[in-house]
C-alpha cells in the first residue's frame, strides 16, 4: 500500500508523468544522468492527492464553479480558487496516507530539513512549462510540518494563477492530478538559472547562467539582480556582475529569511567563470538527454553542483530540420503572406507542395532556407532588395546576420543560389487586354479542376490531386503573369521615386492608383456595400439577421419578408467570394461559404453607415481623385526644366501602373479559389473516413499532412495518438511569436528601423498608403468581433484580403506585420486609407480607444493623450 502513495526518486522514470507529475519524474530522470547529482528525497503520488479529494465531497461542485467562471474574471477566479485551496487544506489526511509519508522521511533522516514541493501532471512538459503556478515550500522540518506543506502543495493546484493559466491553456481542472516532491534540503553557498539556449535571442549556442549567493529564492522572488554569465563553446563570452546586497538563508528551525550580504562581498561574482563553464556543461548534458534546451536550476555546495530540477523552455521558436550541421538562413512565409498564425499539419503540408520554392515547417509556420542566395553576392543584392521592398524589417535582420562575417560562407558567384531574386522579367505593352486575358485562363482553369475533381475519390483523388498540384505551379509561374504584377510594381516605384526626386512629393503613386480596375480584393469590400444596399430597406431581414448565431441562417432568411432577396444577394456574393476567409493560406481554416454568419457583422456595419450606392460612388470618388492627381502632377512636371519628357514618361507610367496594379491580386484569388476546390473534396474523404469509423471527426484530418492522410485512406487506418499530439502541439504554437529570420542555432531576429526622423515615443511602420489621419484606435484581433464606426482606425496584427470588407467603413490602418506591396497594403492604396503596417507591438502598445495619429507618409504612428 506505501508503494501506491509514496515512491523513491531513484525508482521514478520520464514516463511517469500521470503518476508522480511533471517534476517528479524531471527528477527522476535526472537522477538516472551520470555524474548529475540531483538530492536525495521521494515522491507523494498522484493516488494520494485522488484520495484526498475523494474525502472532500463539495469539491465537485466547486469545480463545476469554477468551469463556468470567465478566466478574465480575475475576482470570482480568486474567490472560488480560496474556497477549493481551503476546503482541501481541511481535509484531514488519512492514518495510512501519512504513515506511508512519515515512514519515507524516516528513510532519508526523519528530523532532517526538506524541500517541499507540488508537482502537477500538466506541469514541466514539453508544451507548457506551468513555472511557478503551484507552491514550493523551503528549509521544512519535522513530520507534522512536512504532511501541512504537502497538503498545500496539494491545495496550491488551485492558486489563481494556475486556474487561469489552464483556463486559458483550454485544460480541464479535473484531468490534472497533484503529486508532491519531498527532497533533503541544500544549503549552498550560491544558486540560480541555468538556460542552455538563450532564452531572449533564442540562439541554442549559448547559455546563460544567472547566479546569487545562498537561496535561489532570491533571485526568483526578485529581490536581487543576479550574475549573468553567457557561454559560448566552452568559454564565457560576457558577463555582468550584479551588486548583491540582499540573500535568502534557511533558518535552523525551519523557514528561511533575507539577510544582508557583507559589503565586501556583494560585488564579487556568485561563480567563478570556470564553474559557470562546468556548469553548462553539465547542462548539456541534461539538454542532450531530455533532447531539447532546458531551464535548470542548480545549487553549488562544497563539492559541486546539485540539480534541483529540470524543465523545457517552452518560449523557443523550433528550428527547420535541415538534416545537416551547415549554417541555416530562414525567412518567415507567413510575414509576406500576411498570415503569421500557426497552420495546421494539412494547411502547411498543402502549401508547400502549391509553393514555388521549397519551404520548411517549424512551430506551425513555414520558412524559406536562404542560405545559398545570401552567399552568392551575385543574388544576395537582389534577395535584399526584393525582401526589403516586401518588408524592410526582414532585410535589417539579414543584414545583421550577414554581419556575422563567420555564419554565411560567401560564394564565388551565384552558382546554386539562382539568378537574383526579384529580377524584372522581360517587359510587355501597356494593354488591358493582357490582364483580361490571364483572368480568363485562371477561370478556364479552374473551371476544369471544379469539372474534373467530381468524380474522383479514394486514392484515385490523391493522386488526381498531385497532379492538380503541378497545374496549380503552372498557372502561378505563367510568365505573362509575372510579367503583369512586376509592371504594376516597378511602375508604382517608379513614379514614387521620380515623383520625390522631381517634385519632392512622398508616395504620389498612392494616391494615382485609387480605384484602378481589375482589383478582385477591392471589388470584394465594395461588392458587399451592394449587398447591403438590398438589405437595407428591408426591415424583417435587418432584425433577423441581427440575431443571427447559427451558420444555416440563408435556409430560414428566406421565410422572412424579403428574406428570399436577400438571401439571393448573399449566396451571390459567397458564390464569388465565399472561398476566402482570415488566414485564407491554410486550407483548414474555415471559408466564409462554410460559415458565411462572419460576414453579417460587417454587413449589418454596412447598412448602418453607409447610405445607398455607396459603392459606386467611392469608386467614381477614388477614379476622379487620381484622374486630378494626374492632371495636377503632369501640368508640375511641364513647368519644369525639360518637363515635357518628365510629363510624357510619368503619363506613360501612370497609364501603366493603372492597367496593371489591379491584378497584383488575382493571382492569390485564384490560389485560394483552387484552395477551396481542394479541401471540399478532401472533406469529403474525411466524412468517409468518419463514416467507416477510422476517424473519430472529419476535422481530425487537418492534423494530418497531405502525404499522411493519403496513407490512411489508403490503409483506412489511422494512429489516433499522432493525431492527439499534433492537436496539442497546434494549441502550443499559438503560444510562440514567429520571427521574420530564424537560424539554424535559433536566433530569431524580427530586425529594426534605423530611422531618427520620427517624434519621440513615436511607432515606427512601413509607411505604404499616404495622407495623415486622426482618429478612434480599434484594436481588433478577430474580423468576426469588430465594432467599427466611421472614422477609426483599424489597428490589428495582420490583415490578409479577407479583412478588405472592413477597409470601406475605416478611417486608417495600423498592422503589426505587411510591408510595401503586401495585400493589406495594395488594398489600402486602393481605397485611399492612410496606413502604417509592420508596427512591432502595435496591438498591445495601443489600447482599444485610444486616440492615435497615423502619420502614413512618414510611416509612424503617434498615440495622442
Amino acid at each position: 500500500m506505501t508503494e501506491q502513495y509514496v515512491r523513491d526518486l531513484r525508482q521514478v522514470d520520464p514516463t511517469w508523468v500521470a503518476v508522480v507529475g511533471g517534476k517528479g519524474a524531471h527528477l527522476g530522470a535526472l537522477s538516472r544522468i551520470d555524474d548529475v547529482r540531483v538530492p536525495d528525497g521521494f515522491c507523494v503520488t498522484t493516488d494520494a492527492f485522488r484520495r484526498i479529494m475523494a474525502q472532500a465531497p463539495s469539491i465537485d461542485d466547486q469545480l463545476d464553479q469554477l468551469s463556468c467562471v470567465d478566466p478574465d474574471d480575475r475576482q470570482a477566479v480568486r474567490t472560488l480558487s480560496e474556497r477549493i485551496r481551503r476546503t482541501i487544506e481541511e481535509v484531514v489526511i488519512p492514518d495510512d496516507l501519512a504513515a506511508a509519508i512519515t515512514g519515507a522521511l524516516a528513510r532519508f533522516g526523519e528530523q532532517a530539513a526538506y524541500a517541499v514541493r507540488s508537482s502537477a501532471t500538466a506541469e514541466d512538459l514539453p508544451t507548457a512549462s506551468f513555472a511557478g503556478q503551484q507552491d514550493t515550500y523551503l528549509n521544512v522540518v519535522g513530520p507534522a510540518a512536512i504532511l501541512q506543506h504537502v497538503s498545500r502543495c496539494w491545495a496550491s493546484l488551485f492558486t489563481e494563477r494556475a486556474v487561469t493559466y489552464r483556463r486559458r491553456g483550454g485544460i480541464d481542472h479535473r484531468t490534472v492530478l497533484m503529486a508532491v516532491v519531498v527532497q533533503r534540503m541544500v544549503l549552498p553557498q550560491a544558486s540560480g538559472i541555468l538556460f542552455t539556449a538563450d532564452p531572449v535571442t533564442g540562439d541554442r549556442k549559448v547559455a546563460t547562467v544567472d547566479a546569487g549567493f545562498g537561496l535561489g529564492e532570491a533571485l526568483v522572488s526578485g529581490l536581487v539582480n543576479p550574475d549573468v554569465f553567457r557561454v559560448r563553446d566552452g568559454e564565457v563570452v560576457a558577463k555582468a556582475i550584479a551588486a548583491k546586497e540582499r540573500a535568502v538563508h534557511a533558518l535552523p528551525a525551519g523557514g528561511t529569511r533575507e539577510v544582508a550580504v557583507d559589503a565586501r562581498r556583494q560585488e564579487q561574482p556568485a561563480l567563478t567563470d570556470a564553474q559557470a563553464v562546468s556548469l553548462v556543461r553539465l547542462g548539456r548534458r541534461i539538454e542532450a538527454h531530455f533532447g531539447r534546451p532546458q531551464d535548470i536550476e542548480w545549487c553549488l555546495v562544497d563539492d559541486g553542483f546539485r540539480i534541483v530540477q529540470s524543465r523545457p523552455i517552452t518560449t523557443l521558436f523550433p528550428i527547420p530540420e535541415a538534416g545537416d550541421e551547415e549554417n541555416h538562413v530562414y525567412v518567415s512565409v507567413g510575414h509576406g503572406q500576411m498570415m503569421t498564425d500557426p497552420m495546421k499539419p494539412l494547411g502547411y503540408s498543402m502549401w508547400q507542395l502549391t509553393a514555388m520554392v521549397p519551404m520548411q515547417e517549424a512551430g506551425g509556420r513555414l520558412f524559406v532556407d536562404v542560405t545559398r542566395r545570401l552567399a552568392s553576392p551575385a543574388s544576395r543584392a537582389g534577395l535584399l532588395d526584393a525582401l526589403g521592398k516586401g518588408d524592410p524589417l526582414i532585410r535589417d535582420a539579414l543584414e545583421t546576420v550577414l554581419e556575422r562575417e563567420d555564419f554565411v560562407p560567401s560564394l564565388p558567384d551565384a552558382g546554386p543560389g539562382g539568378p537574383p531574386a526579384g529580377g524584372a522579367p522581360t517587359p510587355i505593352p501597356t494593354d488591358p487586354a493582357l490582364v483580361t486575358e490571364l483572368i480568363e485562363r485562371s477561370r478556364v482553369s479552374i473551371a476544369a479542376l471544379e469539372r474534373d475533381i467530381r468524380t474522383k475519390t479514394g486514392p484515385e483523388l490523391f493522386d488526381f490531386l498531385l497532379e492538380a498540384f503541378e497545374e496549380h505551379k503552372r498557372v502561378l509561374s505563367d510568365p505573362l503573369s509575372i510579367q503583369a504584377i512586376m509592371a504594376g510594381m516597378e511602375a508604382t516605384w517608379w513614379l514614387n521615386d521620380k515623383l520625390q526626386e522631381w517634385l519632392g512629393e512622398k508616395n504620389a503613386a498612392d494616391t494615382l492608383t485609387l480605384s484602378a480596375p481589375d482589383n478582385v480584393t477591392s471589388e470584394m469590400g465594395l461588392a458587399l456595400l451592394d449587398v447591403a444596399d438590398v438589405i437595407r430597406p428591408l426591415p424583417e431581414v435587418l432584425a433577423f439577421l441581427r440575431e443571427v448565431e447559427g451558420e444555416d441562417f440563408l435556409d430560414e432568411l428566406a421565410k422572412v419578408a424579403g428574406g428570399s432577396e436577400a438571401r439571393d444577394a448573399i449566396e451571390a456574393y459567397l458564390d464569388r467570394y465565399g472561398m476566402r476567409c482570415v488566414g485564407e493560406i491554410d486550407i483548414t481554416r474555415p471559408r466564409w461559404r462554410e460559415r458565411p454568419a462572419t460576414l453579417v457583422p460587417v454587413l449589418l456595419d454596412n447598412v448602418r453607415i453607409f447610405e445607398p450606392g455607396a459603392a459606386e460612388r467611392r469608386f467614381e470618388q477614388g477614379r476622379l481623385k487620381a484622374q486630378k492627381k494626374e492632371q495636377d502632377v503632369l501640368s508640375r512636371l511641364r513647368a519644369l526644366p525639360d518637363g515635357d519628357r518628365k510629363a510624357d514618361e510619368t503619363q506613360r507610367m501612370i497609364e501603366r501602373v493603372r492597367t496593371f496594379i489591379g491584378y497584383r491580386e488575382y493571382p492569390k484569388y485564384g490560389i485560394i479559389s483552387r484552395y477551396f476546390v481542394y479541401k471540399q473534396a478532401l472533406l469529403k474523404e474525411a466524412e468517409r473516413l468518419v463514416r467507416a469509423g477510422v476517424l473519430p471527426e472529419r476535422e481530425d484530418s487537418f492534423y494530418l499532412t497531405f502525404q499522411e492522410l493519403r496513407d490512411v485512406v489508403r490503409a483506412n487506418r489511422v494512429d489516433d495518438r499522432l493525431i492527439q499530439q499534433r492537436k496539442e502541439a497546434f494549441r502550443s504554437y499559438h503560444e510562440l511569436t514567429p520571427p521574420r529570420v530564424l537560424t539554424s542555432d535559433g536566433e530569431a531576429l524580427n530586425g529594426a528601423y534605423r530611422r531618427e526622423d520620427a517624434p519621440a515615443g513615436a511607432l515606427i511602420g512601413v509607411p505604404v498608403s499616404a495622407g495623415t489621419v486622426e482618429g478612434r484606435a480599434r484594436v481588433v484581433l478577430d474580423m468576426a468581433e469588430a465594432d467599427l464606426e466611421a472614422g477609426d482606425i483599424l489597428v490589428t496584427t495582420f490583415t490578409d484580403p479577407s479583412w478588405s470588407p472592413l477597409f470601406v467603413g475605416i478611417a486608417g490602418l495600423v498592422t503589426e506585420v505587411g510591408g510595401l506591396m503586401t495585400h493589406g497594403a495594395v488594398i489600402a492604396r486602393e481605397y485611399g486609407l492612410p496606413a502604417v503596417v509592420g508596427v512591432e507591438r502595435a496591438t498591445s502598445l495601443i489600447r482599444d480607444g485610444q486616440r492615435i495619429r497615423v502619420h502614413a507618409s512618414d510611416g509612424y504612428v503617434e498615440i495622442l493623450p
